[in-house]
């Protein structure tokens, strides 16, 4: 699921509550099920080591061997922890809102007697975030189910837990009921010791698609102008594929044009680093020759399968993005369930390439 500088984190379900061991070269750790979170921690960065579940062959999910991450050169400058489509007040998970979805399916909800699935996947989430510590946390969209002040405030009492730290920006299912709820502040920034994040709000209130308007662009390449060290750029919505030779008037992420325009800040201000999103509920990078090659990332959702969330650690050199799976057991139940949905091909989608979930971005 996870490689770090200095970890690999195995995770797996099996039938029963018997330990099973996992090897990352000569380390190795012993787990009880049904759900396991195997880390293996004390590695050396930049590495590679052989990778041994006991009783399971190698796969396009359990590579035979691994690479550590890459640590960036220089003093460590800030650490960050993200969520997106956390999604409080959501009952099911699964529907398409189309015609397919009765072809697809599974829908799963949680079980009478059970917490709301969003309460238990968060819950689980703002735990490890606090563990972490981290000097900033980023809520990027959708932090609710249909944009109700109730659920807004389920949201804000939750991830307020993590104090003054948390930020957040809205997303398409905020705006559905009430285009003010959590649209006051963005865009805005926030300083961290040699790091700018730059928030953006990417959303068209009522609508599922996102842009990023005029004023925005002008305020982000005002920001990154003025701006002495790296900026790291966040919103909701992803970007259109700038090497697509067709347009669309209804993508359901940034607008063509609008990614364009963003795409064109991104290749004048050599200090942006990198754009970040969710909406899409999967992990996925790309890279645009036109926008310098930089990664415009998209996290898996927190509500469901895998219940993501991203930690980013800056260096005077460059940074580290590595996706986590949340380990609490009852989130863990959770996801291993919604993995099948639509149809079984869930999995493969969200869960994305290992190299997108982590990775080391140099400066």
């Amino acid at each position: 699921m996870t490689v770090g500088p200095g970890e690999v984190v195995v995770t797996f379900a099996t039938d029963d509550s018997e330990g099973v061991v996992t090897r990352v070269g000569e380390a190795e750790v012993t787990t009880t099920g049904p759900h396991h979170v195997a880390r293996v921690t004390g590695l050396e960065p930049a590495t590679s080591y052989r990778v041994e579940v006991e009783g399971v062959e190698p796969d396009e999910y359990l590579p035979a061997e691994v690479r550590t991450l890459e640590r960036p050169p220089g003093r460590l400058l800030a650490t960050i922890a993200t969520a997106n489509d956390v999604h409080f007040g959501e009952l099911e998970c699964g529907r398409l809102g189309n015609a397919l979805e009765e072809e697809l399916g599974p829908v799963f909800s949680s079980e009478p007697g059970e917490p709301p699935y969003p309460e238990t996947m968060n819950r689980a989430v703002i735990a490890e975030m606090a563990a972490l510590d981290p000097d900033v946390v980023v809520v990027k969209g959708d932090l609710t189910d249909r944009g109700t002040p109730d659920q807004y405030q389920a949201f804000l009492d939750a991830y307020g837990t993590l104090g003054e730290r948390m930020y957040h920006v809205r997303g398409n299912h905020d705006a559905m009921t009430d285009p003010t709820i959590a649209a006051d502040d963005a865009p805005f920034t926030i300083e961290l010791d040699g790091v700018t994040l730059a928030v953006l709000d990417t959303v068209i209130p009522g609508l599922e698609r996102g842009q990023v308007t005029h004023h925005q662009l002008d305020w982000l390449d005002e920001v990154t102008n003025e701006a002495t060290g790296p900026v790291l750029v966040f919103g909701h919505h992803h970007l259109w594929n700038l090497d697509a030779d067709y347009r669309s008037d209804s993508y359901f992420g940034i607008n063509p044009d609008d990614s364009d325009a963003l795409a064109a800040v991104v290749a004048r201000r050599e200090n942006i680093a990198g754009y970040f999103a969710g909406h899409t509920h999967r992990n996925r990078v790309r890279r645009f020759a036109q926008a310098r090659n930089v990664p415009f990332c998209e996290i898996a959702c927190t509500k469901d399968y895998p219940g993501a969330w991203g930690e980013y650690r800056v260096y005077e050199g460059g940074y580290t993005q590595v996706v986590r799976r949340t380990a609490a057991p009852d989130a863990l139940a959770w996801t291993e369930k919604t993995r099948d949905m639509f149809a079984g091909l869930y999995r493969e989608y969200a869960l994305g390439p290992l190299d997108h979930r982590c990775f080391t971005e140099l400066f």
